[in-house]
């Protein structure tokens, strides 16, 4: 570690980590009939975070899947599945690999391909580094904040729903928020 890392990020740990999906978060927000945002979680999310020597050298891997989707109402999580949207039946998962890690002053974004129903398209995340620590089970963790915006039609989602006056029902983009706690693996 060199003593720029020191300074840019307190207690900062090389290691390769497991996404605790207990105690993480992969959620969502559009805008939902012109006037509100809906938000939305999967519940059933999985990855390696690899934490090099030097951060820009650091890498993650993400796998998401797309049958657990929860916006707090089953019947529009079934429409969501269907193949006007995710089509789950050909499409079970999301994934994010990153290509380059780069930092900007304190700030740090991820860029990585992010692929929804078999498109892949290159993101950018910004990333917060919120910290590295002991547990109270005797291991070490890390705690990371991400956000981008996508657009949904970008993916192969491009259902459209009019509404009465103009607009639509579902908006295009798409708020992606991030809140992930990982677990250093040991030997």
């Amino acid at each position: 570690m060199t003593s720029t890392t020191a300074v840019q990020i307190p207690g900062y740990l090389a290691g390769t980590w497991d996404i605790d999906a207990a105690h993480s978060t992969v959620g969502f927000s559009v805008r939902h009939m012109m006037v509100s945002k809906v938000r939305g979680y999967f519940t059933r999310f999985s990855g390696e975070i690899v934490t090099a020597e030097d951060p820009s050298q650091s890498s993650v891997d993400a796998t998401v899947d797309m049958d657990s989707i929860d916006t707090r109402q089953e019947q529009r999580d079934a429409h969501i599945r269907s193949a006007d949207f995710f089509d789950v039946g050909n499409h079970t998962v999301m994934t994010f690999r990153s290509t380059g890690v780069v930092a900007d002053g304190e700030d740090w974004t991820v860029q990585g391909d992010l692929t929804i129903k078999g498109i892949t398209k290159p993101v950018t995340l910004a990333l917060e580094v919120n910290g590295f620590g002991p547990d109270a089970y005797g291991g070490t963790r890390a705690g990371f904040s991400a956000k981008t915006s996508i657009s949904r039609k970008a993916y192969g989602v491009d259902i459209d729903l009019p509404m009465d006056g103009g607009g639509v029902v579902v908006g295009d983009k798409i708020e992606i928020e991030l809140e992930i706690e990982a677990v250093l693996r040991t030997a």
